[in-house]
């Protein structure tokens, strides 16, 4: 007896040597993944934007802060961070999100008030949602940094915050 190809379990799974290229659905759901493919979607439009402008001295930023969400993004889909220890992951990407942050911002007022072409303008206003989108990451970058912090890396330090913040809750009442 035949199964419909929509119930054949081989049908729908892709070849193993290109699932390993693809990231996972959990990852591409995740608020990270989001945050990643957001980033250099973004950063690949700006760069576009000032391919075709009269400001292309600041193709630069955008082409790299692309390169480097691709690679932070299928590193983390890949689990890299988990591979490689030597790197201080949250850190390097918080870093990464904030100068990011503060390049693109002043890219985008420059594109904006110098140049008049349009390529410029939608330069500049792609890199405007791209500060907003990067300082959205570094900020939740900065709060699960802090929280590795004040955990210490230690298990009792868990229990000690969840007591800490059991007491702060109370004090507000």
């Amino acid at each position: 007896m035949d199964l419909p190809a929509s119930e054949d379990p081989d049908a729908q799974a892709p070849p193993p040597g290109l699932r390993t290229l693809l990231p996972s659905r959990e990852f591409l759901c995740s608020r990270k993944g989001q945050l990643l493919l957001a980033e250099s979607v973004l950063s690949f439009i700006t760069f576009i934007c000032y391919i075709a402008s009269s400001a292309a001295s600041f193709m630069m930023a955008p082409l790299i802060e692309f390169l480097l969400a691709l690679f932070l993004f299928f590193a983390y889909s890949s689990k890299l961070n988990e591979k490689f220890k030597g790197i201080y992951w949250p850190l390097s990407d918080f870093l990464r999100c904030v100068t990011a942050a503060i390049i693109y911002f002043a890219i985008s007022i420059a594109a904006v008030s110098k140049y008049s072409d349009g390529a410029s303008k939608a330069a500049g206003v792609f890199g405007f949602i791209a500060t907003i989108v990067f300082a959205v990451d570094f900020y939740i970058t900065f709060n699960d940094l802090v929280m590795f912090l004040k955990q210490g890396g230690s298990e009792n330090a868990t229990e000690a915050q969840k007591s800490e913040d059991e007491a702060s809750d109370s004090d507000s009442d």
